[in-house]
């Protein structure tokens, strides 16, 4: 299919495209042959504080009260999602990261599974309870951690944001990812499918940024509860 090369993808935060504060926005361009792709926006600090302030009210409000049954239900209609826009997304990324487009395929393959996988494990995340002699009752309770902070490189954008996405929200945690700057199109279009099958707003959010300015802030920021980066 054809990629419309004048779009402009905006930040991903509670559950909609916006556009970023200090209005910083990129040319990406095919590195197989340097044509304008796309624009998007790239996020500064109050951009990475807007994105954990709606992360941490999704864990305050619907997200935090949604049940693993109905996690389980969003993980795979997020599955569906990608499988269903698989073609769209495999020329996206191809085009995005310079990458033959049977390699995104098999990619994209794996990022399904991830989700279905996931979906599946919700059934076994559970507390226990043990008896430990006379009126004692030793019990475990597992939760979520809170919000995490999740980058991803610029190499495997779309299959490296699922392995990380993918156990956080099966978790109940809400997410603020940060793609890589040169190639976040099929992570915001990820954040665009999430809202579309029904996650809360606030669930993902997608900020794109560069490593020294947004990614440093997001890893010191206080309001998040856990990093995960490769």
């Amino acid at each position: 299919m054809a990629i419309a090369t004048d779009r402009e993808y905006g930040l991903f935060i509670g559950g909609e495209l916006t556009e970023p504060a200090a209005g910083e926005v990129r040319e990406l361009t095919e590195p197989a042959t340097g044509a304008l792709l796309a624009r998007a926006a790239m996020a500064g600090e109050a951009d990475v504080d807007r994105a954990v302030e709606a992360a941490r009210g999704a864990l305050d409000g619907d997200w935090g009260k949604t049940s693993g049954t109905e996690r389980s239900r969003l993980l795979h209609a997020l599955a569906d999602a990608i499988a269903s826009n698989r073609a769209e997304l495999a020329e996206l990324e191809s085009r995005n990261v310079g990458k033959a487009i049977s390699s995104v395929k098999a990619e994209l393959h794996q990022a399904v599974e991830n989700f279905r996988y996931y979906a599946s494990a919700i059934a076994t995340i559970g507390g226990r309870a043990n008896p430990i002699g006379g009126s004692l009752l030793f019990y475990s309770l597992k939760e979520p951690v809170g919000v995490a902070g999740q980058i991803v490189p610029w190499n495997y954008p779309l299959m490296m944001a699922t392995w990380k996405l993918a156990p956080a929200l099966a978790a109940g945690c809400s997410v603020v990812l940060k793609p890589d700057p040169q190639t976040p199109l099929t992570a915001i279009r990820l954040g665009e499918l999430a809202a579309e099958v029904g996650f809360p707003a606030g669930a993902l959010n997608v900020v794109p940024g560069d490593g020294p300015t947004t990614g440093a802030y997001l890893v010191r920021h206080p309001g998040v509860d856990k990093i995960a980066f490769t």
